[in-house]
């Protein structure tokens, strides 16, 4: 109300001449105040006030948010291979611009080079001489001005000019303060969104490495950046790349923030880091941190525990984050920590019902199935005291001497299952036959395997984690969708990678039914993932069945 009131007293007491114009005035606030993307509002809010003032340029510049300079700059007029030729658009911190930013109130001039505050015109900008500026406020707070150049005709911009674009000003004002809701109503539901989605996909099964990839992911989209990133604590006191999504991710898994980085330190007591350019600001002192601009770094903590760090960059030159986005994202790492926290409580549990179905059937063994066994071995025992047939009795004590074999085995067995998990580091061929034992379970059968070369000595630990967690997804992909009988795993250690380097190349292969048309490749896709993270590659093709049946999966990275 205050603001329409301010407009329309704007307009009393204005002459013949303004007064014939309303017309064109109100047609113009009607077309500023239609739609709600704020990108759009701003070009047409630019094109209106230069059609609406005989201006043949015209521009928004946007307060940053330290109101010290301009975070975007919005021009009609200026065509794209003249924008190409400027050295660069305007920030606000010199000139007449600046000057506007610090005291924002009208402005007419009749050649802006006189005037004392101008700092001139860049190399390739079109020439410009008569101005026209006014502020525009959104809900009583500067948002930005209003520029308009060049009065078609040579003439100079009129007092009724003025008044038509400072009202026109205000109905801009308007526009864009409901833009700027609709934007942030929509940026909050995409947040939302993304929280949930993220959750549901880390509750619905999975290991731990592959949530960490989920919430990289989600964070890059729903951010915009050109990285999501996750570091967990280190066994030295830093902070870890443990997950990434990138469109060019290698380098990135492994990088290291030392403990003495005084970001890490914020980092692991719960506090956010928010950078304006990684490039060159002295905090950030990893190898990769030249390669982005605009960074947020969030702690995912949960219930006072600080679980690690999520990462979003930008690239070099981008926008710096809004505030908006920084509580937004700050509320999605909180969620996105919960979640972790529960996935982690969910595998507890199911280890623990793992635990306790192995202890039921140690039970069950020793107290049924040995029993029985032993009984049966004793009947043996007595019958061949009687029997008279020579080869019967060598029968007989054949088939006692199986028996105790097997009750030995199958006292192994008990002792197996009745231990814990093991502690202890094991070499990577240990590692492989490990997920190899346990795949052979469910698919019913034991798949081979084979090394080629130094397998423990040569895979690095980062390569040889991603390694295991392919393996595992492989087997995985394998025993729900290939209906296979024959599986072979193969680790090579003395492979040469296309790009010159030593590397190590995982085989699966099976006799299955192949991977059908159309089928999903989430299995897949994050095969690639972890190899191009690492600087290497995922493929697939013929398997081991007759005529190429089945499938053959294809995992290398650098050692």
């Amino acid at each position: 109300m205050e603001v329409a009131t301010e407009a329309t007293r704007s307009l009393r007491g204005l002459s013949l001449e303004l007064t014939a114009r309303l017309p064109q005035l109100l047609e113009a606030m009607r077309t500023v105040g239609a739609g709600f993307d704020l990108h759009v509002t701003l070009d047409r809010i630019a094109q209106t006030a230069a059609e609406l003032a005989d201006a043949r340029y015209a521009a928004i510049g946007i307060i940053d948010d330290a109101g010290e300079g301009l975070s975007d700059f919005v021009t009609y007029g200026v065509s794209p291979q003249e924008r190409e030729r400027i050295a660069a658009l305007p920030d606000g911190h010199t000139g007449l611009l600046g000057a506007l930013i610090h005291d924002p109130k009208p402005l007419r001039l009749a050649d802006l080079a006189q005037d004392v505050r101008s700092a001139g015109l860049p190399s390739g900008h079109p020439p410009m001489r008569t101005f026209l500026g006014v502020p525009i406020r959104v809900q009583g707070q500067i948002f930005g001005n209003l520029y308009l150049t060049e009065k078609r005709g040579g003439g100079e911009f009129s007092e009724e000019d003025l008044h038509m674009v400072r009202v026109l000003a205000t109905e801009a004002g308007i526009a864009i303060g409901n833009a700027r809701v609709y934007a942030l109503t929509r940026q909050r539901e995409r947040w939302i969104d993304g929280s949930v989605a993220v959750t549901t996909e880390l509750l619905a099964g999975g290991d731990m490495d592959d949530a960490l990839a989920v919430v990289a992911e989600q964070a890059r989209k729903l951010a915009d950046s050109a990285a999501g990133i996750v570091l967990l604590p280190d066994d030295e006191g830093g902070l870890e790349i443990v997950a990434a999504s990138a469109d060019d991710p290698a380098g990135i898994l492994g990088t290291r923030i030392p403990p003495e980085s005084p970001v890490a330190e914020q980092l692991l007591a719960g506090e956010p880091v928010f950078v304006d350019d990684s490039a060159s600001d002295p905090r950030m002192i990893t190898p990769i941190a030249p390669r982005f601009g605009p960074s947020m770094m969030l702690p995912l903590k949960s219930d006072g525990r600080v679980l690690g760090t999520l990462a979003t960059p930008r690239h070099r030159g981008a926008r710096p984050f809004t505030g908006a986005e920084r509580t937004l994202a700050t509320q999605f790492a909180a969620q996105a920590a919960l979640a972790l926290v529960l996935v982690d409580a969910q595998r507890d549990r199911e280890r623990l019902a793992v635990f306790e179905d192995r202890d039921r059937i140690a039970r069950d063994l020793h107290d049924l199935v040995i029993q029985r066994l032993f009984a049966t071995g004793m009947m043996l025992e007595s019958a061949q005291r009687k029997a008279v047939v020579p080869e019967v009795t060598e029968g007989i004590r054949t088939a006692v001497d199986e028996l105790d074999v097997t009750i030995q085995e199958i006292r192994t067995a008990i002792f197996a299952l009745q231990q814990g998990p093991v502690e202890a580091p094991s070499g990577l061929r240990t590692r492989v036959l490990r997920e190899i034992g346990t795949a052979a379970v469910p698919l019913g059968f034991q798949p081979s395997a084979h090394f080629v070369g130094p397998v423990d000595s040569r895979v690095g630990e980062l390569t040889g984690k991603n390694l295991i967690a392919a393996v595992r997804e492989a087997l995985s992909n394998a025993f729900r969708h290939a209906q296979a009988t024959r599986i072979e795993v193969t680790v090579d250690a003395t492979v040469t990678l296309p790009d010159g380097a030593d590397g190590v190349r995982l085989s699966v292969a099976d006799d299955g039914v192949g991977i059908p048309a159309g089928g999903r490749r989430s299995g897949l896709k994050n095969l690639a993932r972890r190899a191009e993270a690492l600087g290497g590659s995922s493929t697939y093709g013929p398997g081991l069945g007759e005529g190429g049946a089945g499938t053959r999966v294809i995992w290398e990275a650098p050692l």
